[in-house]
């Protein structure tokens, strides 16, 4: 690969990470663990996270299993985008949207993932800087 006069090695991808279905979102998912639901419908869930970054911070996250986002595929791109306009839609309806709001999808333990089921931030109400953490 050769980008601005340099040249790059190919990494190798990452292994699928194995699901697994004791998470707490899961859990959530099927009601074992109470959340405070924002929207539901048959693609994903929306929850207030229980340990909140900011005045506004919510969770979108899929019903089907998957573990980080590089361990979606082809077949994940609808899902992918639906969760991103369930994000907006859902900021919109909360009255956060006009003045700004950050989206973040942390992928493996590196970037800050702790519950591994793919699940995006929704972040508002403070300002945020650049760059992130």
């Amino acid at each position: 690969m050769r980008q601005r006069g340099l040249t790059f090695a190919p990494k190798l991808a990452a292994p699928a990470l194995t699901y697994d279905s004791s998470n707490v979102f899961a859990r959530i998912l099927r009601g074992e663990i109470p959340a405070q639901v924002l929207h539901e419908d048959e693609r994903c869930l929306v929850f207030r996270d229980a340990m909140p970054v900011a005045p506004t911070h919510f969770l979108v996250i899929p019903k089907h299993p998957v573990a980080r986002l590089i361990d979606a595929t082809p077949a994940d791109a609808a899902l992918l985008g639906h969760l991103l306009l369930v994000a907006g839609k859902v900021a919109k309806d909360l009255g956060v949207a006009d003045d700004g709001f950050r989206v973040v999808v942390n992928n493996g333990a590196g970037a800050g993932q702790t519950v591994f089921h793919l699940h995006v931030h929704v972040l508002a109400g403070r300002a945020m800087e650049w760059p992130p953490g």
